[in-house]
């Protein structure tokens, strides 16, 4: 079975768009239920009419995941507790006030969930100012269609999807009983200047075309606010490549493969016993049988029973062949190929760049899309809404108006800490650099924090200026 036959086991809503079936396949490998439409399990042959069924059409017993791995190790060294990026702004007072930000709004958590998510083609946050205080969301961009202007703004953002008339009761819509279990679709659509929500209408009927006026909102911010990311692409495309798309079929292979070898191991372990009787093989009253080694039979003298075994070559066969097919897995959508139990002793920053560069490469188109495109264009929302609502922001319980996002900008940190030893060359090659006049001592301590892991390492020679030891 590959990755085409699978997805047509999916159900399919003709209503909506092409797009939406296909990242529903994909988050499908992404959460590790794609095999779950499949009814059969793996250790049943015949059906209960007698008939065999094929390999195909049962679900594997092993399932390995490895597009979740991939996404996952990079996602880590993207958006992880050591790799969380600093700022940098003309305004030094900015930096600790978005930083102050992502500690109240729990960003790293919403960022890494946004790339994990965003991994099958595109993620979406939605920025909303409840008491002026600023909440974000990521949404599952299969039920959402931006649209962007001639300057490559948002212009707007649909939410289109389909809800059953119970739940659009319980939140107060009136639907009567008899419609509580018909389908309605449910719509919003966010401009720069207002929510307009839509009067939910049955499916038959079309979607819907009349605008609440009670449960609309006008937010009057001038800006749409979403940040659409698509994934591994520059602004403006709906979506992009999945990152785990080209290695889905070799996964397929790696998880039938290993359940006809586990399958292979249990039945060494207890193979079928196969009984030749006599002339007359219920001369006892019980009937021939079949299983294990544990059973204790009595035979007629002419007859004979026969274990059958399999040579256990076959494993070690399948093993090697599981080894070859992970490798092109990994080639194929740049993941981590380096073997644990490779790793004999504790290795340089620098050599463990060199051992996980095709993941660390992956990682740097991440820091674009997700970095550049989507955390520093959250950050640039979070200043233009202090412009515009009354009051400002409320960040730390503190009232923030007009904040200036000139010169805002990422500064990442290394994937791997360096050594003792490697920083101590560092200061001292950066040392020598100053003395010789090929170098600033502002740009070498820029130069140092960063290697060293200090946080905002263009604010640490402001620091140094300053006398501050904190």
């Amino acid at each position: 079975m590959d990755w085409q036959e699978l997805s047509l086991t999916y159900p399919r809503d003709p209503d909506l768009p092409v797009r939406a079936h296909r990242l529903a396949a994909l988050a499908r490998v992404l959460d590790g239920t794609q095999y779950d439409a499949i009814p059969n399990p793996f250790g049943r042959e015949y059906n209960g009419a007698g008939e065999y069924i094929p390999l195909s059409a049962r679900r594997p017993s092993v399932r390995t995941n490895m597009c979740r791995a991939v996404v996952d190790d990079a996602v880590s060294l993207l958006f992880g507790a050591s790799h969380w990026p600093g700022l940098v702004a003309t305004d030094p007072q900015l930096p600790a006030i978005l930083a102050q930000l992502a500690a109240e709004t729990a960003l790293p958590a919403l960022m890494m969930e946004a790339a994990t998510r965003g991994s099958i083609g595109s993620s979406a946050v939605l920025v909303e100012a409840v008491g002026r205080r600023l909440r974000a969301q990521v949404h599952d961009t299969r039920y959402l269609t931006p649209l962007w202007d001639g300057a490559g703004d948002l212009a707007s953002v649909t939410e289109c999807y389909k809800v059953r008339g119970a739940m659009l009761a319980a939140q107060g819509w009136p639907i009567g009983a008899d419609d509580a279990t018909s389908v309605f679709w449910w719509q919003r659509v966010w401009d720069r200047a207002d929510c307009h929500v839509y009067v939910p209408q049955r499916v038959e009927a079309g979607p819907p075309a009349r605008i609440d006026a009670t449960r609309s909102t006008h937010h009057g911010l001038g800006f749409v606010p979403w940040v659409w990311m698509a994934n591994l692409a520059a602004p403006g495309v709906v979506d992009g490549p999945c990152t785990f798309a080209p290695a889905i079929d070799t996964v397929i292979e790696c998880d039938y493969l290993l359940s006809q070898s586990g399958r292979g191991l249990k039945y060494s372990a207890d193979p079928r016993l196969v009984i030749r009787a006599g002339p007359d093989p219920y001369a006892d009253g019980t009937p021939a049988s079949s299983g294990g080694a544990a059973s204790a039979l009595t035979l007629p003298l002419d007859g004979d029973a026969k274990l059958l075994e399999i040579n256990g070559d076959a494993a070690g066969a399948m093993r090697d062949h599981y080894r070859e097919l992970r490798a092109s897995v990994m080639e194929q959508i740049h993941g981590n190929r380096a073997q644990a139990d490779s790793l004999a002793a504790p290795t340089s920053g620098r050599a463990m760049e060199m051992l996980y560069q095709p993941l660390l490469w992956l990682t740097d188109r991440m820091r674009l899309c997700y970095g550049e495109y989507g955390l520093l264009a959250l950050y640039r929302m979070a200043c233009r809404f202090s412009h515009v609502l009354t009051g400002g922001l409320c960040i730390g319980g503190q009232d923030y108006v007009g904040l200036d996002a000139m010169g805002l900008a990422l500064q990442w940190p290394p994937y791997f800490p360096g050594t003792e030893g490697e920083i101590a060359q560092l200061a001292q090659g950066l040392g020598q650099a100053v003395q010789g006049g090929f170098l600033s001592r502002q740009s070498a301590c820029a130069l140092f924090a960063a290697r060293a892991g200090v946080p905002g390492p263009h604010g640490e020679w402001a620091r140094i200026n300053t006398g501050s030891q904190t």
